[in-house]
Parts: structure tokens; C-alpha cells; sequence
């Protein structure tokens, strides 16, 4: 995977297998048991600079390709789901900050979260409202010099381990134009962390509800200090992590497909080698196949999302394919080792776990249809 890229990028990614093999592989089963987020992981990335490779440097980051860190998603994701997802959302967070924020957001917000002594939580959905983001019901008042933020938010990745919360709210009538980001930080007064949800998988992520009542907001914590641009900025921020999820799915189907292989090596049936049976060796194959088909193609994505062309369309796209393979190899996976695959002696069923949520957050893969169809109908 590293051969063909710059002499320094080879190096990150070389740096990355080892702290993948050394560190957080041996470590990914015991953060799960215990549903624990993975903070001591996340402070060795942050000491390794690797929380802030795409953005700038005036804010701390390496102002690396997007597509040189979705690789280093693609090998966290082969390590560790719930890690490789902490970098993607703590990066969607800070590149809304940055590109929509003013001065001082960027240095007092997306900063920490680049150089990682903070961490992100993004603040969209709520408990009625999901795919149909416009209609949101929390609710940001204005009262003199300050904004008094009122209601639930739902399905907070980081939800009581983030330093910075970025909170979508209605600050106008009805619609997307009503509605506004808001930064508030997790120590402050009038939030309270709800519900903990109770996961399948990623439960090494925390995932809660967040209560705002009554939390107060200064005109300079409004993103950009403008009301009525909060659904542009989710959306936009949405298409940068419609990649990293990508990215992070591919690394677990990748991960699935190692220890696919390595079982068919060295599992005998009739006497030979299970990967010498065609039934066997076919369905790797497939496997094979499609995970190079999903690499390529959020890379492809990243690229020309790095050459500044619009790239809504091949985001969605690059999102449902990945994350349906993801789903589509680890239950393959979960197959090929037979009655093994489906205990936790091995890591297939906690991947398969793992990949069916990448289908569900940060856009279901119907919606991503449904944009995809869109462009198309629109002849983009």
C-alpha cells in the first residue's frame, strides 16, 4: 500500500503499520471489553502528530493530501475501528471550525483538536430528527449579549470524553436557513451528558445524548459569528467525513481479510489446506478484489477533492461503496472460519459488529442514494 507514494508519506504510513502492530492491535479487544474510549492510544497519536495531517500549519497541522491521511484512516481502521473513527470525527469537527470559523475560533478550537490535546464531538442529530437534518428543534435564543441554547442532541460520537462540542441549533424560523453552529466547550454550564448508548460494536467509541439547558453561548462562540450558515457548514463537513468513514471501512474489511487468510492457510479440511478448496479460494478472491476496488476509490475521491473540484457526488459514492463491502467482506469473513468466526476467539464477528454501523452514521447509505441520485438527475 505504501510503495508508490513520496519518500516521506512512505515513512508516515511505515510509522503507522508499527504503531497499528505494536500498539493498538494487541490493545483493540481489552478497550472493547471494558467499553472504554481509547485515551491513551488517542495521546500517542497526538504525540506522533497524527490528529492534524490535512490542515494547515497555522493551526498546527501537517498540511498533508486528504489522501495521504485516509490511508493512515485505512491502516487505523485494519488496527482498530473505534480509534481510526476518533481521528475522523475529531477531524470533521476541526475542518468545520477551520473553514468556517473566525481567527480566534481556529486558534482557540480547531487548533486543540489538531494538535490533539482536545478532542471533537459533532452535534447534529437529535432523538426525532436524523436523515432530515433541516428539521432540527434545539434551539439557540438571543437574550442581550449572549445566546441561551436549549434542548436534546442524539448520536454524539464522544459524547462525554470531548474537550469541544460543535452544536447545530435553530436560531431562525423553520428550515435550513434557520439554522446555526454554535462551539461550546464540555465544562461549561447547562449541558449534562443523558444516555450512554448501549452498542453492538465501536464500544470502545462512546456514543451519547446531551442535554442543553439553558447553555450560554457569547455572539463569538456562533461559528463564524454568523447566524442562519449552520446547515452549509454540516453539510460541507459532512463530505470530508463521508471519506474518512470510507476510509475507516476499508481498513476493517481489510483486517478482515488477514485473518480470513491466514485461517485458510493454516485450517485443513480433506487433507489439504482450506484455501486450496475452490468454494474457499473464490470467495477470497472476491474479497480481494473488492476491498482494491474501495481503496481506490475513496483515493480517487481524495484526489480530486485535493485538486479543489466539487466532490459531493463521488463522496456519497465513495462512502456506500465502501462501508456496503466492509459489511458484505466481514460477514464473508465471519464464513470462511465457520463456527470459529461467529465466537470471539477470533476478530471477525467484532469487525462484522463494526462495519454495520459504518452503513448507518454520517449519512445512511440511503441517503447516500438519494444524493447520488440527485447530482445525477441534475447532470453532475
Amino acid at each position: 500500500m505504501v510503495h508508490t507514494l513520496p519518500e516521506e508519506q512512505r515513512h508516515l504510513l511505515e510509522l503507522v503499520e508499527g504503531f497499528v502492530a505494536n500498539e493498538v492491535r494487541p490493545r483493540a479487544d481489552a478497550y472493547e471489553r471494558e467499553d472504554r474510549f481509547p485515551r491513551e492510544l488517542w495521546d500517542q497519536l497526538a504525540s506522533m502528530d497524527l490528529t492534524g495531517l490535512p490542515f494547515p500549519e497555522d493551526i498546527g497541522g501537517s498540511a498533508l493530501p486528504y489522501r495521504t491521511y485516509l490511508m493512515v484512516l485505512d491502516e487505523l481502521g485494519r488496527g482498530f475501528a473505534a480509534l481510526a473513527l476518533a481521528v475522523s470525527v475529531n477531524t470533521l469537527v476541526a475542518w468545520a471550525i477551520d473553514r468556517w470559523g473566525t481567527e480566534d475560533q481556529r486558534q482557540a478550537f480547531a487548533r486543540p483538536l489538531v494538535e490533539g490535546s482536545g478532542i471533537g464531538a459533532y452535534c447534529l442529530s437529535e432523538p426525532d430528527v436524523g436523515s432530515d437534518a433541516a428539521a432540527l428543534s434545539c434551539r439557540a435564543t438571543r437574550d442581550g449579549d449572549a445566546y441561551h441554547l436549549n434542548g436534546v442532541k442524539a448520536w454524539i460520537t464522544h459524547g462525554g470524553v470531548a474537550s469541544s462540542y460543535l452544536v447545530f441549533c435553530r436560531t431562525g424560523d423553520v428550515g435550513a436557513s434557520g439554522i446555526s453552529a454554535v462551539l461550546l466547550e464540555a465544562d461549561q454550564d447547562g449541558m449534562t451528558i443523558l444516555k450512554h448508548e448501549d452498542k453492538m460494536g465501536l464500544r470502545a467509541s462512546p456514543t451519547a445524548q446531551l442535554a442543553l439547558e439553558g447553555a450560554v453561548a457569547t455572539p463569538d462562540r456562533l461559528l463564524g459569528e454568523q447566524e442562519g450558515i449552520g446547515f452549509k457548514v454540516a453539510m460541507s463537513a459532512l463530505d470530508g467525513g463521508r471519506l474518512g468513514i470510507a476510509a475507516v471501512s476499508t481498513g476493517v474489511a481489510q483486517a478482515a481479510l488477514d485473518v480470513s487468510l491466514r485461517y485458510a492457510k493454516e485450517r485443513t479440511q480433506f487433507c489439504r489446506p482450506n484455501i486450496e478448496h475452490q468454494g474457499v479460494s473464490f470467495l477470497l478472491a472476491d474479497i480481494a478484489t473488492q476491498i482494491e476496488a474501495a481503496r481506490e476509490l475513496y483515493k480517487s475521491a481524495a484526489d480530486r477533492r485535493d485538486r479543489g473540484f466539487e466532490v459531493g457526488k463521488v463522496c456519497s459514492m465513495a462512502k456506500l461503496f465502501c462501508t456496503d463491502t466492509a459489511m458484505r467482506v466481514t460477514t464473508d469473513a465471519v464464513q470462511v472460519l465457520g463456527g470459529v468466526g461467529y465466537t470471539k476467539d477470533f476478530p471477525v464477528e467484532r469487525y462484522m459488529r463494526e462495519a454495520k454501523v459504518m452503513q448507518i452514521f454520517e449519512g445512511t447509505n440511503q441517503i447516500q442514494r438519494l444524493v447520488i441520485g440527485r447530482k445525477l438527475a441534475q447532470g453532475s
